[in-house]
């Protein structure tokens, strides 16, 4: 038993450190491969692209799902792994956008979605192996080390991105080092088909095989053509992979965006504290899972939503106040607002990047929303050129329509001078001083988070396994995750980010987030079945 718990955990967890290094470098990503975009754009762009790799995992589900339940476990562990080993290396070799144009951008998001369908095979597959191995009064807990493999795959990517930035230095990392946190994969790689081989078949499936119907003919039509099953699909999709999501990608990804683009915090102040978050959050996911074998999976899960929906607006806005108390103190003393003609504004939702805003109005919130700067909007008569007002003073703005792209750069860098000007006569910081940073108040509002996912993530995976039958459990419970986690989580960032830019206000966002959980906090409560102590065979 113990075999298969160490290697289905650790080498999940060197899947997903292939898969987050490339969240945790969205920032340089965005530099290398989206550069013929503006900043704005191109944050999204790379946000987006973090978020394609997630859209392609309900895909790599219903493929290894349906290979995992006709031919085994295993098959589908050891090509996933080769998969995402094999996309992420490849990452570190392509030539940028600077070198290649269009076509950098091209092949990283083929890249990414070889990462995505590989990681839609993989979780089942390790969450199913251990739960069919383990005893059934400790199930809860064995499972939550497959669990603990998100955070501690998170952990290991930025203490790679760290190492390398403090050795070569920010400048030398930019230009070509990241590709070394790309290339490690190769040496993780090899660990993983090591320790995949040494795996175990499940029982149950090996029993399953050596029954007169065998494994299920006919995956697709059995999972998703019978209503019993797909009814639990849809209630493990709305009980817990939405909340699951939601909360997860938050206190792991969403801060980092808050963070450093809203806060304008030194990331590597981001890292460290994010670090100390998984380190000490990470063992709370055995402890979930151990607290779900005796209390129920339902009230630990529940609980682990209810502190998140207590949480997001509260704990965001201290953040703030704990990561940049002078933002805080010049939003209060001089909020900024932005006149403009309602007509001349465009929702800046642009996840291909190919849309120009040259309005005066679109001019005028990119260059806030860069600038980490909130703002309030009131109406102009029609034809007005748009301007912001930062206390008395007034900076009009530019309407770059029809502009050649050197006259457009040129009135956009001047534009930017006045407004930059303006916010430092307001006492507007360019970044967070970190001096003044409370690092105890952030390290703890950020822990909230964490706690919270690992109650909710904890006995997440042996629940779902607990739903389904062992025929179709692979696709059953494969499908559900990767939607709702997939979906609802990894576009987390980048739709939280762009509601951000289209509003003005640096929390709006979190609405986001909490319409999941509490979708998922009152299904849960109300539809889903207790299954602990569950029997694995029907």
């Amino acid at each position: 038993m113990g075999l298969v718990v160490g290697a289905s955990a650790a080498a999940s967890a060197f899947e997903w450190y292939d898969f987050y290094i490339f969240g945790t470098l969205a920032p340089v990503i965005s530099a290398k491969f989206f550069a013929g975009l503006s900043p704005t754009a191109g944050y999204i762009a790379a946000l987006a692209l973090f978020g394609a790799g997630f859209a392609f995992r309900p895909l790599g589900a219903l493929v290894f799902g349906r290979l995992g339940d006709q031919m085994g476990r295993k098959s589908a562990f050891l090509i996933t792994v080769l998969m995402m080993g094999g996309a992420t290396c490849a990452i570190g070799l392509l030539p940028t956008y600077g070198q290649v144009g269009l076509a950098a951008s091209v092949l990283v998001i083929l890249a990414r979605i070889v990462q995505g369908m590989a990681l839609g095979g993989v979780y089942g597959g390790a969450a199913i192996s251990v739960a069919e191995h383990a005893p059934r009064h400790s199930r809860g807990y064995l499972g939550a080390f497959v669990q603990t493999s998100a955070p501690i795959g998170l952990l290991v990517a930025l203490l790679m991105v760290l190492f390398l930035r403090t050795v070569m230095g920010n400048d030398a990392f930019d230009a070509w080092g990241w590709r070394l946190c790309f290339l490690a994969s190769a040496g993780l790689l090899a660990v993983s088909v090591f320790m995949r081989m040494k795996m175990t078949e499940s029982p149950l499936f090996a029993a399953l095989e050596g029954e007169e119907d065998g494994p299920a003919r006919s995956v697709y039509r059995e999972t998703f053509g019978n209503w019993q099953n797909l009814r639990l699909i849809l209630l493990a999709f709305f009980t817990m992979m939405c909340a699951q999501g939601a909360v997860f990608y938050t206190a792991y990804f969403y801060v980092q965006v808050f963070l450093e683009k809203s806060l304008r915090l030194d990331p590597k102040i981001v890292s460290f504290l994010l670090m100390a978050v998984v380190v000490v959050s990470a063992p709370m996911f055995v402890v979930a899972g151990r607290l779900s074998d005796r209390f129920g999976r339902k009230p630990v899960m529940l609980a682990g939503m209810l502190i998140s929906l207590v949480a997001y607006f509260p704990a965001f806005h201290a953040m703030r106040d704990a990561a940049n108390p002078a933002l805080a103190a010049a939003s209060e003393a001089t909020p900024v607002v932005v006149v403009a003609d309602p007509a001349d504004c465009v929702t800046q939702f642009d996840p291909i990047g190919k849309t120009k805003f040259t309005s005066s109005c679109n001019i005028a919130k990119s260059f806030l929303t860069n600038a980490g700067i909130s703002y309030t909007e009131r109406a102009a008569p029609a034809g007005t050129l748009a301007r912001i007002e930062v206390g008395p003073a007034q900076v009009p703005s530019v309407n770059g329509a029809g502009l050649a792209a050197a006259q457009l750069n040129a009135a956009e860098t001047e534009f930017a001078a006045a407004a930059g000007a303006a916010l430092t006569a307001a006492h507007y910081p360019a970044k967070a001083d970190p001096a003044r940073v409370n690092k105890p108040a952030l390290f703890v509002l950020m822990l909230v988070f964490g706690i919270s996912a690992a109650l909710l993530y904890g006995p997440l995976s042996t629940a779902a396994v607990e739903l389904f039958p062992t025929r179709i459990r692979y696709t059953a419970m494969s499908v559900p995750y990767h939607v709702g986690v997939g979906w609802v989580g990894g576009f987390l960032p980048f739709t939280v980010f762009a509601i951000v830019t289209g509003t003005g206000n640096m929390f709006a966002g979190l609405w986001y987030p909490f319409v999941f959980t509490a979708i998922s906090f009152v299904s849960m409560l109300l539809f889903l079945p207790e299954t602990a102590r569950r029997s694995l065979d029907f």
